[in-house]
């Protein structure tokens, strides 16, 4: 029996027009999300997903709502098609997209938790400026080692913050200790070795001191227990209790995304379909890369979306032997 997990994109997949082609299918989540989500954040989340500018998209108190916003529309948008998940899990930010999807988090809710995560992120930034980067075509092991060199030459924080599969590798840190890290990588013979547009530090030790703040956030909301699997990218595991999911959406802020090893969980359990609900195709085309017997969808686009309802009204439809 086939089996569906719905994973959610992080920070970085925003664009300018996201969601757009999911309200022009179902029309009525403009009312009853994105001028919801106006009006909770007093801000016009609307129009910066599908206006821009695409500068202030890239804010993070703005990306993450925005991000978030499209990944549950995404997700109630194929409901109303009747495609369910079987599983979820999320990358980083992702991850409170998942935990909607799994009935441990109202969106409003998580709305405002990632509007205040995106904040706090960029306070951090403000007063320790910091970046992240990826490493392609080295193992994990070969980062950590240029990690700790780079750190040694330059006296800042560089460490590893997402494996998003066996050999790409993002780190995060000081600015200065990044792109000595980068330098070194390209030495390393590294195939590409790159800055990311992401705003700021995550996932290090750079926002330690954030995580107080973030879990009395977490802990005045009412989670409750998931409701179907859902796998925390913090841990490569099952979440399972509404005490483990807060636990998981804090430690984000200094834990290690451990993306390959969750999709391979996943796959482990029996899932054999990815559905990457909400902007862009970076988790789609890693889950298909990690785990070639299974496909992968995405929602980014109306073409996309509709060869995904397309395959799974298909893989739904009777058989000659069932009817």
């Amino acid at each position: 029996m086939s089996m569906t997990a719905f994973v959610f994109p992080g920070q970085g997949s925003q664009r300018v027009g996201m969601g757009r082609a999911l309200v022009e299918r179902r029309p009525a989540f403009l009312a009853s999300h994105y001028r919801v989500a106006d009006e909770v954040l007093g801000m016009p989340l609307t129009e910066l997903c599908w206006e821009g500018p695409a500068e202030e998209l890239r804010a993070m108190p703005v990306t993450q709502p925005a991000v978030f916003l499209t990944s549950v529309v995404a997700l109630e948008v194929l409901r109303t098609y009747g495609v369910e998940p079987d599983a979820v899990a999320g990358h980083s930010l992702g991850e409170f997209a998942a935990m909607v999807a799994a009935g441990v988090l109202d969106w409003r809710d998580g709305l405002r938790l990632v509007r205040l995560r995106g904040e706090l992120m960029e306070s951090v930034n403000r007063s320790v400026p910091g970046s992240m980067g990826a490493v392609v075509g080295l193992t994990l092991t070969e980062v950590e080692d240029l990690c700790a060199r780079a750190a040694a030459a330059t006296g800042e924080v560089v460490e590893i913050a997402n494996q998003n599969d066996h050999r790409q590798i993002v780190v995060s840190g000081h600015r200065g200790g990044v792109a000595r890290l980068l330098g070194l990588a390209e030495q390393a013979g590294a195939r590409r070795a790159l800055t990311l547009e992401v705003g700021g530090a995550a996932h290090c030790s750079l926002l330690s001191g954030i995580e107080a703040e973030f879990g009395r956030a977490l802990a005045a909301l009412p989670l409750r227990d998931p409701v179907i699997p859902v796998f925390s990218a913090v841990t490569a595991a099952p979440v399972r209790s509404a005490q483990e999911a807060a636990d998981s959406l804090r430690r984000q802020f200094t834990g290690r995304v451990l993306w390959a090893d969750t999709a391979e969980a996943l796959a482990k359990a029996g899932v054999d379909r990815f559905v990457e609900a909400g902007p862009g195709k970076t988790l789609s085309t890693l889950c298909g890369r990690l785990c070639p017997d299974a496909r992968a969808y995405r929602t980014s686009d109306g073409d996309h979306l509709d060869r995904l309802l397309a395959a799974f009204s298909a893989s739904d439809a009777p058989t000659a032997e069932s009817a």
